[in-house]
C-alpha cells in the first residue's frame, strides 16, 4: 500500500501539487475533500482525472479539511492511495429528496452486493437527506455484516449546497458508495462524542420521522428554548452547541447525538438531523473543549485496537461541524490527539461534516451520529 496527499487553496496550484506525487498514474483511490467553491470546479475533477485515470475519485465538501496538519478552511486536500491486494468497486445514485433516503440505500447496496464487499465508505450530500434511512436501505440490501463508515457533506456553517465527488465529477444530489473486500482488508473504526447530559430526561410523546412535535406532552421548541437561556437569543445557530442524545424507552443511553437542523417556531417543532425514537427519550448535552479533545482520542484509541497495524494506512477523520464551533481556536487539538494515537505512519485526511457515519462499537451496525469524532483506519496487510 502506498499513499500520498497534496492540499493546495486555490486551483492555479493544482499542476504544481499533482507534479510533485510520485506515479500518480498507479493510485486506484483518490480521496477529495474542499470547500463548496473548489470542488465544483469542473477543472479539479477533469485534471486529476487526467493525472489518475486509474483511481477512483471521491469524497465531498466540508465544514473543514482535515490532514496531519490540523485543519483548514476553504482548500482541497487529495489523497492518493495504492492498494496492491484490496479490491475497490464504487456506486453512484441521485437523491430525489429526503424520502428517497432509504430508496437511495437500497439501491446503492444492490449495485455493489455482487462485489461481496466486507466494507463501505459512503459520502453523501448533506442538506436534503436522511442519513439514519440511507444506512437502513445500505443494510436491507447488504446485511449487517459490512462495515459502514464515512459521511454526510458540509458547507462551512452556510447549510445551503453540499457537494459530494462521484466518479463522474460533482454533484449537490448525489450519494457514492465505494466496496472494499479481500483478506488483506484492514478496516478499522471509532466513535466518540465527549459531550455531557444536562437538565431533565424528556419522554418523546409525539414525533414523526425526524420532527420531533412534543416532550412530555409539551411544544419541543419550547422546552428546548427555555433550556438554553440566555442563548436563546442566539437561535437557530446555537442549537449546534446543544444537541439532544436519543435514550431508548428504558431510559438507557444509545450513544447516538442528534443536531437539530430545523426550527417551526409556530408548530414548536425541531427537526433533528436522523431519525427519533417514538418511544424513547431525549436529553439535552453540551460540552468543554477538553471533553471533546478526549473524546476524539477515545476514538482513535478504539480504531487502533481493533486489529493489529500494518506500517501504513489512511486514517479517515469524520468530525462535526458542532464540535468545530465549541472547540473553537482549540479544534487542531482534536487532530493532533488522533494522529497521536494512530502514528507516524498513518496519513490523516477527512473533514467537518453535517453528520458522521459509523458504528457505536465493534460488531455493532453503522449509525447516523451529530456532535461525534469518528476515525477509520484503512490498511493492507503484507
Amino acid at each position: 500500500m502506498k499513499t500520498q496527499q497534496i492540499q493546495i487553496s486555490d486551483l492555479s496550484e493544482l499542476d504544481a501539487a499533482l507534479s510533485t506525487l510520485e506515479s500518480p498514474a498507479d493510485a486506484n483511490l483518490a480521496l477529495i475533500f474542499g470547500s463548496v467553491a473548489l470542488l465544483g470546479e469542473p477543472d479539479l475533477f477533469q485534471r486529476t482525472k487526467a493525472r489518475c485515470p486509474e483511481a477512483i475519485l471521491l469524497g465531498c465538501s466540508t465544514a473543514g479539511e482535515i490532514t496531519g496538519r490540523g485543519i483548514a478552511d476553504d482548500t482541497v486536500v487529495l489523497t492518493l492511495a495504492q492498494f496492491d491486494k484490496i479490491r475497490l468497486t464504487v456506486a453512484t445514485t441521485e437523491l430525489a429528496g429526503m424520502d428517497d433516503s432509504l430508496p437511495a440505500g437500497r439501491r446503492l447496496g444492490a449495485r455493489l452486493k455482487s462485489s461481496t464487499p466486507r466494507a463501505l465508505l459512503v459520502f453523501g450530500q448533506g442538506v436534503a437527506i436522511n442519513g439514519s434511512a440511507l444506512i437502513a436501505g445500505l443494510h436491507d440490501a447488504l446485511g449487517d455484516g459490512v462495515t459502514i463508515t464515512g459521511g454526510l457533506a458540509g458547507d462551512g456553517v452556510r447549510f445551503q449546497q453540499t457537494l459530494v465527488m462521484t466518479p463522474q465529477g460533482p454533484s449537490n444530489t448525489a450519494i457514492v458508495a465505494l466496496g472494499l473486500s479481500g483478506q488483506a482488508l484492514r478496516f478499522n473504526h471509532g466513535t466518540f462524542g465527549g459531550w455531557e447530559p444536562f437538565g431533565t430526561l424528556r419522554k418523546v410523546t409525539k414525533a414523526i420521522g425526524n420532527v420531533q412535535y412534543e416532550l412530555d406532552g409539551n411544544p419541543a421548541y419550547h422546552i428546548y428554548k427555555t433550556y438554553l437561556g440566555d442563548y436563546a437569543k442566539d437561535l437557530p445557530s446555537s442549537v449546534l452547541f446543544f444537541p439532544f442524545e436519543r435514550l431508548d424507552p428504558r431510559r438507557s443511553s444509545t450513544g447516538v447525538i442528534r443536531t437539530i437542523l430545523g426550527i417551526n417556531e409556530s408548530e414548536g417543532s425541531l427537526t433533528l438531523a436522523g431519525d427519533i425514537d417514538p418511544n424513547g427519550y431525549l436529553q439535552l448535552m453540551h460540552a468543554s473543549a477538553d471533553r471533546l479533545i478526549s473524546g476524539a482520542e477515545a476514538a482513535a484509541a478504539a480504531a487502533r485496537e481493533m486489529a493489529s497495524h500494518p506500517a501504513t494506512g489512511i486514517g479517515l477523520l469524520v468530525s462535526c461541524v458542532g464540535r468545530k464551533l465549541v472547540m473553537g481556536d482549540r479544534v487542531d487539538e482534536e487532530i493532533e490527539a488522533v494522529g497521536d494515537v494512530l502514528g507516524q505512519g498513518t496519513v490523516l485526511t477527512g473533514f467537518y461534516s453535517y453528520g458522521e457515519l459509523s458504528p457505536f462499537a465493534p460488531g455493532a451496525s453503522c449509525r447516523l451520529h451529530n456532535q461525534t469524532m469518528t476515525v477509520t483506519w484503512i490498511a493492507e496487510a503484507p
